[in-house]
């Protein structure tokens, strides 16, 4: 039984083009929260910490590849660039090119409601492999892989449509009337495994100015973000913040 999923893990390494030297963290990328909870063994780890580190690590080597592609870009239009980039859909469909949903260890119920092809569930654990391969290979391993995956969908040269980032419009007014960046708290999501609901709060300084929920940690920023502008718009109209 080894020997087989050892084989299988082999091909995904061929995809990504990275043999792990440490198998443990390859593991832990693609184990779901909903995994633990059947596993009688107790030193099995989610991927929950790897995608929270995988989100930095593909925003840094992304923020690479968009100076070196585009060179009199500025910052603003760099960011909106690379927010349209790492959307869940999008990171989404990068994991199903590589087939990364048949490799998930997933809990039954998760399995039984179609978790293999879960967009968010298929983001995160994207996310979760780029951090396994940065903290097995380094930068370099990493760095082939975003240009091999973000690399084409910017041969034409940047986006023509750019999805609309709350979460950057937002820190945008929020430095520009109070010269502060906003923060996000997360409160401790609600439902059952395979159908839970985020619920995030953004502040400016000690002032909560919006909440929102949704199905992943993004989608709820992106929720509250936009409360957040909505308010921020209302005071701007009302003559100020």
């Amino acid at each position: 039984m080894d020997i087989v999923k050892n084989d299988i893990l082999t091909g995904l390494e061929v995809a990504i083009d990275h043999r792990f030297s440490d198998r443990r963290l390859l593991e832990e990328a693609l184990t779901h929260r909903s995994f633990l909870n059947e596993s009688e063994d107790k030193g099995v780890k989610d991927n929950e910490r790897l995608e929270f580190f995988g989100d930095a690590v593909i925003d840094f080597f992304l923020s690479h590849l968009l100076l070196e592609r585009f060179p009199a870009s500025r910052e603003g239009e760099l960011t909106k660039i690379r927010a349209s980039l790492v959307g869940e859909e999008n990171l989404a469909n990068l994991a199903r090119t590589i087939e990364l949903g048949r490799y998930l260890k997933l809990g039954h119920g998760e399995r039984k409601s179609g978790g293999r092809e879960k967009r968010s569930i298929l983001a995160d654990v994207y996310e979760a492999l780029v951090a396994a391969v940065y903290l097995d290979g380094g930068a370099a391993p990493v760095r082939r892989l975003v240009e091999r995956h973000f690399g084409p969908l910017l041969e034409s040269g940047p986006p023509l449509s750019i999805a609309r980032d709350n979460k950057t419009e937002f820190q945008e007014l929020a430095q520009a009337l109070f010269g502060v960046v906003p923060r996000y708290r997360h409160r401790d999501p609600s439902g059952p495994d395979h159908d839970r609901v985020f619920a995030v709060e953004v502040f400016i300084g000690d002032e909560c100015f919006g909440k929102g929920s949704g199905k992943t940690k993004k989608e709820a920023e992106q929720s509250a973000a936009l409360a957040g502008l909505d308010r921020l718009r209302a005071k701007g109209q009302a003559g100020g913040p």
